[in-house]
């Protein structure tokens, strides 16, 4: 389900601009219905009052909670089920923050990430990307969404933008607070800058080295990451807020010392953080990648950062319950396919 569905839905039950903006600002901040001061726009058309009840459980049953693991750091992974039974991740972040995904799975094959070893079962629509922050928002409070989970964000584009416009207008969330990720495709450049909420930008970069990037991220675009930083940092002047490099730091691969001089002269003097995230350990028999040690994560990031590069290494929020994107879903026991018995799985056309 679209946002645009739950619209039209709105508007053929007599719904006006008033009475459409209040019920979806009440559902993206997991208020409810009814209650609070009464004003005229409290009082919705009749015929819509009367459908609201099936209305509401379409709303719940587009996600619910499967299960919750909490992490040490005060983080926790939600496995959600979705209503044609299919599973995503979410995982709420410390500091009020919530990580979403945007699809079933991931087309990019990026072979350190569990998601991408899955391929791409099916999009998510804008409803269901919502919805997830509507379940968290249930359980504490989100005032920043990162559409860094399953899925790469681009290839979902319309339902991913649509869902950061609610969220960035009657969700109430500011706009340097959506923070979109992607491995560079280059609709993303051009769709960004045109959209009513300009999220932040986060770009998976990994390496400096176009073909280790090829093997790193198989069916990424082929774009020069020189050519890729520059596109970003064009979009981070215009917004005000800087690019995020996202960098998953894996021993023996792309820690050496040339890796880190190529990064400073492709990154100093640039509106530009760079994340450097320790790789996550996965359980895989023909993975042989390597999570470096954390005091050797930290000589690298210090090193960066006296040499001009602004570098904060983060430390992957729930290590102790599998915080891979990927990993929970994978150890639950979903496999390609899986659903309800006699439900379809549904595909749609990105």
């Amino acid at each position: 389900m679209r946002i645009e569905d739950i619209r039209q839905r709105l508007r053929a039950l007599g719904a006006k601009t008033c009475h459409e903006e209040r019920v979806l600002r009440r559902w993206a901040q997991a208020q409810p219905q009814e209650g609070g001061r009464r004003r005229a726009e409290d009082f919705l058309p009749l015929e819509l009052r009367d459908a609201w009840p099936a209305l509401a459980a379409e709303l719940a049953a587009l996600a619910r909670v499967h299960s919750v693991h909490s992490g040490e750091d005060g983080s926790a992974r939600l496995l959600i089920e979705l209503g044609d039974g299919q599973r995503v991740e979410s995982v709420l972040l410390p500091r009020d923050g919530l990580c979403v995904s945007t699809q079933v799975g991931c087309a990019v094959g990026c072979v350190f990430c569990m998601t991408g070893r899955s391929g791409l079962l099916r999009q998510l629509g804008s409803a269901e990307i919502v919805a997830q922050v509507v379940l968290a928002r249930a359980l504490r409070p989100v005032k920043k969404v990162v559409f860094m989970g399953m899925g790469e964000p681009a290839h979902n584009l319309d339902n991913v933008l649509e869902a950061i416009e609610l969220l960035g207008t009657l969700g109430g969330i500011g706009h340097k607070n959506l923070v979109f990720s992607t491995v560079g495709d280059p609709r993303v450049f051009e769709r960004l800058p045109q959209g009513v909420v300009k999220p932040a930008l986060a770009l998976s970069l990994h390496t400096t080295r176009p073909e280790l990037r090829v093997q790193l991220l198989p069916r990424a675009p082929r774009i020069d990451p020189v050519e890729l930083i520059e596109q970003g940092e064009r979009y981070a002047r215009a917004t005000g807020y800087p690019i995020q490099v996202q960098w998953t730091l894996i021993e023996g691969v792309n820690d050496s010392e040339a890796e880190l001089d190529a990064l400073v002269a492709l990154l100093r003097g640039k509106y530009a953080i760079l994340n450097m995230i320790p790789f996550n350990t996965v359980e895989a028999d023909d993975l042989d990648f390597k999570r470096p040690s954390w005091e050797r994560a930290a000589e690298l990031a210090r090193s960066l950062h006296r040499r001009g590069v602004l570098t904060k290494l983060r430390q992957s929020a729930g290590q102790d319950v599998d915080a891979g994107c990927g990993q929970l879903r994978a150890r639950d026991g979903a496999r390609e396919g899986a659903r309800p018995e006699g439900q379809p799985v549904v595909f749609q056309h990105r």
